[in-house]
């Protein structure tokens, strides 16, 4: 097996929680069962992503809720909740409940920005002229605010309930839960601010390119400017990559594979847009022929998180398949191990 010199020390799953339009129960009971797979095989974490108008996860709040008391170890994520549909305050009490159900295992990606889907979802979730709303990165800073779990209100404030009095502030408060908020950066200004108000990053497989066509020159500047931020707290950074091991599959599921990631091949050739959006290659073959293409990838060495990032459409088995395949053949070359006190037989 290849052995490459980097120190993976999280491994963590993100999937898009697809489901059938039809029969949504079926999709969201197999993301669970795969978050349960996830924490038998010793990965670290296990994140869905948030989605709206589509047939997946349109509330990873409420999915993580239900993912709380179906693991015990395994962190929990979501990447990423755009926080221009939310309101601060609200979201914030969903996540502190989330975190306090799963006992600090939560972690929350956020992004800021003009929405996807605004126009058409727009008028059904903001009151009056919505387009002169505030979309900027203000709102993740109110949203930490919250979570921080200060009083609020006037000086002297007390809430009086049935049960007693207290001062008012969110409730719950979930100690930590600030220190596991993360951003998902995709331009040099976005990880620079993330790295200057201390969160921690999201990068994927999709980047910016300020200044170069070459999708890991570009990520690997990101990393840089981001690094150049922190102060006292070192913030983390997760890598996410589309990598899937032919090792176990069947020949058929081989082709399946194979035709993906041809598929999409042609939209790394070239920058896209105004805004020169490059996309890495879905790193598809042998375990072997894997961990080639990550020996030759920048960004990967210089961090110590991956996220495991599944295809969208993919069949259960698949998934399975391939997050087994990940824990046996590849990740073990890249430095990782098995969370303390997990098995990594997905059978245990």
């Amino acid at each position: 097996m290849t052995i490459i010199s980097h120190s993976i020390r999280r491994l963590a799953i993100l999937t898009p929680g697809n489901y059938p339009d039809s029969d949504p129960h079926s999709g969201l009971e197999k993301t669970l069962q795969l978050f349960e797979l996830g924490e038998r095989l010793g990965y670290d974490g296990a994140w869905v992503r948030q989605r709206h108008l589509e047939p997946g996860i349109s509330s990873a709040a409420a999915f993580l809720a239900a993912a709380t008391q179906r693991t015990r170890n395994i962190e929990l994520g979501t990447a990423v909740i755009p926080i221009g549909y939310e309101s601060p305050y609200r979201l914030a009490e969903d996540l502190s409940t989330v975190d306090v159900l799963s006992q600090g295992r939560l972690n929350v990606g956020l992004s800021a920005g003009f929405l996807p889907h605004a126009d058409i979802l727009g008028p059904r979730v903001f009151d009056g002229d919505w387009r002169n709303f505030d979309f900027s990165h203000q709102r993740v800073l109110r949203l930490l605010d919250n979570l921080r779990g200060d009083p609020i209100g006037e000086p002297g404030a007390i809430i009086e309930f049935p049960g007693g009095r207290v001062r008012p502030r969110l409730q719950p408060h979930a100690p930590g839960l600030l220190d596991r908020i993360w951003y998902g950066g995709g331009s040099l200004k976005s990880v620079e601010w993330a790295g200057r108000n201390g969160l921690n990053l999201l990068i994927g497989n999709v980047t910016s390119g300020e200044g170069t066509d070459n999708f890991f020159e570009a990520q690997v500047h990101q990393l840089e400017t981001f690094f150049a931020q922190q102060n006292d707290r070192q913030g983390r950074v997760a890598l996410g990559r589309v990598i899937v091991p032919f090792d176990s599959a069947d020949p058929r599921t081989r082709r399946r594979y194979a035709d993906y990631a041809a598929g999409r091949h042609e939209r790394t050739l070239k920058a896209h847009g105004e805004r020169r959006t490059l996309f890495a290659r879905d790193i598809v073959g042998t375990s072997e022929q894997i961990l080639e293409q990550l020996a030759h990838d920048p960004v990967l060495a210089r961090v110590g998180e991956l996220r495991l990032e599944l295809p969208y459409g993919f069949e259960q088995h698949e998934y399975e398949q391939i997050t087994s395949d990940v824990v046996e053949h590849v990740a073990p070359a890249l430095g990782w191990r098995p969370h303390p006190g997990l098995t990594a037989s997905p059978a245990a």
